[in-house]
């Protein structure tokens, strides 16, 4: 029992080191890994050596599968280049098998040490993200130096024996079982270097273990289907396409089993080194049977796998990708894009204002109303997909733009709740009651209106750029804006005390509109606070405007009056 135990805690140790390695990869180079897919799949060879460099990186082909998927979804490569990346990914974790198939028990306690000092001394910087990766490799020596051991009592046990001697020597079970295995422990890797130790210590024979390799190859392309299935079709498209080429490939190998050892004992005497080759054989293979088929298989999905008709609602969340939470960087603008919808849809409330107040149009009032709860179904779904990005995943610029987000989709929430106070001041003080402004009146709301339109559209460009200029030019506005709100409420008083009759029935709603107006513009205003931090320009205060000789009546006093 003991060593089973030890088996299983080794096999999990494996699984465990390749995950840090994938997560310090992701962290050590966030954006730049994604940058140098994209730039590099011009052409099918470098797009097979492209996607074997990265998979070689992040010890996982699933985590490339889960990487490309999200390009594919939001057609920023082909799918056909794709498709061909996945090809070389394979061939790229088969050659990873390869290397881990030597004795590296030596080098185990040398990366450790060397990782944990680098990542406890600099564990914020590039360093450290460095040491976690040599601390995850490793682990995945010393996890494949604990299988061997474990398996020497495991040999000597005749139940063991008996079990093992007991398995189908048919190739499709074989198969199955080992799709099985890559499909629970989530690396397919993991069950190739398994099966060849078992194989090494003679537990498996020839044709089981190699039986087991294919099926963990076809547990790859499930593991990718599995992935996505919460994604959209366009994301699904790439995890069928390579599970297809995967199924093909199998169906061809399986023929080829029964005389495969013979031909391999050729190639190596060691059965383990024999069944990490044929690995990497049957994913040669595949990449140089199937790279020219990518194009006509892309179409091909394209024409199966159709996006359905888009909803007519924009409640829904547009950018925010479940596939993309495993690349933190990627993540990150999914939700800037999301958040970036929801300043759409708030920049449309806004714009309403006007044409409800020049034409006391009650039913666009009560629609754009509506529109708040679409603003909070947004917030709630960005706030709750950036709980979901591990923050340790983020480097520290990504980090501060996780915090810009935040902030971000918190105003324009907080906007989206004044702007429907506003109307329905609208509709209760002025369109029910049949009331209308007077000319000055008007002309003064609508200019305040225009400016905010202005400053919205400025602020969501601050957003999306983080330029430190216009961050510091928005910052300038809130003092603008704030003059003016003093300047109009004062001729607002004029107006009063001649008696304007359209300004003493409007009175109220006139004064709360300035106010809100005004709140409306220190929500968006705060988008600049952030950037402004980030980039140590927040210490310089802004700007100070003279104000109007009407600035120095406090609004609490103007409504008294």
């Amino acid at each position: 029992m003991t060593e089973l135990l030890n088996l299983l805690a080794a096999i999990a140790l494996l699984v465990w080191g390749t995950f840090i390695v994938r997560t310090g990869v992701l962290r050590l180079f966030g954006e730049n890994l994604r940058h140098v897919l994209a730039r590099s799949l011009g052409s099918r060879p470098s797009a097979l050596l492209s996607g074997m460099g990265v998979t070689m990186l992040l010890q996982s082909g699933t985590a490339t599968c889960m990487l490309m998927a999200s390009f594919v979804g939001r057609q920023l490569v082909p799918t056909s280049a794709a498709l061909a990346v996945m090809l070389g990914a394979d061939m790229g974790s088969s050659l990873m098998a390869v290397v881990f198939s030597f004795d590296l028990s030596w080098l185990s306690p040398l990366l450790i040490f060397v990782g944990v000092v680098m990542f406890i001394s600099r564990e914020k910087s590039a360093v450290g993200r460095f040491g976690r990766v040599l601390i995850g490799l490793g682990l995945i020596t010393l996890a494949l130096h604990l299988i061997m051991e474990s398996t020497h009592p495991l040999v000597a046990s005749p139940v063991v024996r008996a079990l093992l001697s007991a398995m189908p020597r048919e190739i499709v079970p074989n198969l199955l079982m080992g799709a099985l295995l890559a499909v629970l422990s989530y690396s397919s890797l993991a069950i190739v270097l398994l099966t060849a130790t078992l194989a090494a210590q003679g537990l498996l024979a020839p044709t089981v273990a190699l039986g087991l390799v294919l099926g963990a190859n076809l547990g790859s392309g499930l593991l990718g289907v599995l992935s996505t299935l919460r994604g959209s079709v366009a994301t699904r498209r790439l995890p069928v396409g390579n599970l297809l080429f995967k199924v093909a490939g199998c169906v061809l190998a399986i023929p080829l089993l029964p005389q495969l050892p013979a031909w391999l004992q050729l190639a190596a005497p060691s059965v383990a080194r024999q069944v990490v080759l044929f690995h990497l054989g049957f994913n040669v293979a595949l990449a140089l049977l199937f790279v020219a088929a990518t194009g006509v298989l892309a179409q091909w999905l394209e024409r199966w796998l159709t996006e359905p008709p888009a909803p007519l609602t924009p409640a829904r969340p547009q950018h925010l990708d479940p596939m993309a939470l495993d690349t933190p960087s990627l993540a990150i603008s999914c939700a800037a894009r999301e958040a970036l919808h929801q300043a759409d849809i708030v920049e449309t409330m806004l714009r309403g204002i006007e044409p409800v107040l020049r034409h006391d149009d009650l039913e666009l009032a009560q629609q754009l109303r509506k529109m708040d709860d679409t603003v909070d179904a947004l917030y709630s779904a960005i706030k709750f997909y950036l709980t979901q990005i591990s923050r340790e995943a983020l480097s520290e610029r990504e980090g501060r733009r996780w915090t810009d987000i935040v902030s971000f989709t918190i105003n324009m929430e907080q906007i989206g709740d004044i702007i429907e106070r506003v109307l329905q001041d609208i509709e209760d003080k002025k369109i029910r009651k049949k009331r209308r402004f007077s000319d000055a009146g008007m002309a003064e709301i609508v200019h305040l209106h225009q400016r905010l339109l202005q400053n919205l559209r400025l602020g969501m460009s601050v957003f999306l750029e983080g330029n430190v200029h216009d961050a510091q030019k928005l910052l300038e506005e809130k003092a603008r804006f704030r003059n003016l709100e003093h300047e109009y409420a004062a001729s607002h008083i004029v107006r009063l005390q001649a008696n304007t009759p359209h300004s003493i029935e409007t009175s109220s709603l006139h004064l709360d509109l300035i106010s809100d107006l005004k709140r409306i513009n220190s929500h968006i205003c705060s988008i600049a606070y952030p950037i402004l931090e980030s980039n140590g320009a927040l210490a310089a205060p802004a700007r100070q405007l003279p104000a109007a000789s009407a600035a120095a009546v406090p609004m609490q006093q103007v409504k008294d009056v």
